[in-house]
């Protein structure tokens, strides 16, 4: 089994998790300063990315740029893994591969402090990614503090690339934002990842 089989009802049962469903959680935070490169790359890549409708276009033309300019605003002090094996717990079956992880640190061979888990939703299917998306956390909280990490909220993200769903789980309750995000924004869903990332640091040790 693996991050991708589990259900948000499996998830519930089996980690004891309250789900708290609402819109608008991260409206607050300030949309992101986006480089004019990231603007015209994306101006180039999402109407191709969304011809070509494959995983691999989206992932490679807009999520990937997306996430590689959040690393360079924050001056490369984050490290950034890609379709990654990430093995925590395989008796809990928090095992798999993970398309995205963000980590704290800037070392870039090895993951040592996962805070961003980031799922690229199978055919379209937001709600299969939300599932998904939520046993990542769930193993990214479990790696912390086997490391010692004391980083007390861990963040997610869904995302087809057009659209973004943002996540935040904290002990044993995982908040989903309803609100969808689309690409057009870039500038608001960069200011959300950056203030993920801001708030993962402020339980850090």
């Amino acid at each position: 089994m693996s991050y991708s089989n589990f259900t948000i009802e499996s998830l519930k049962r089996k980690f004891n998790l309250t789900i708290n469903e609402e819109s608008d959680f991260f409206a607050s935070v300030d949309a992101a300063a986006v480089s004019s490169l990231l603007s015209e790359t994306l101006k180039e890549n999402v109407p191709l990315a969304l011809a070509i409708s494959t995983e691999k276009a989206r992932s490679e033309m807009i999520i990937a740029p997306v996430l590689i300019e959040v690393r360079r605003l924050l001056n490369h002090q984050i490290s950034l893994f890609s379709g990654v094996e990430f093995n925590v717990d395989r008796e809990q079956d928090l095992q798999g591969v993970c398309d995205y992880i963000i980590s704290l640190s800037a070392e870039q061979l090895t993951i040592s402090a996962p805070v961003i888990t980031l799922v690229e939703a199978k055919n379209e299917n937001m709600k299969a990614g939300l599932s998904q998306c939520i046993a990542e956390m769930l193993a990214a909280c479990l790696f912390n503090e086997q490391q010692g990490n004391q980083i007390e909220a861990i963040y997610g993200a869904v995302t087809t690339g057009s659209n973004w769903k943002f996540l935040r789980l904290t002990g044993q309750t995982v908040h989903i934002d309803l609100t969808e995000y689309y690409i057009k924004e870039v500038g608001k869903i960069v200011g959300i990842l950056l203030g993920m990332i801001k708030g993962a640091k402020g339980g850090a040790a």
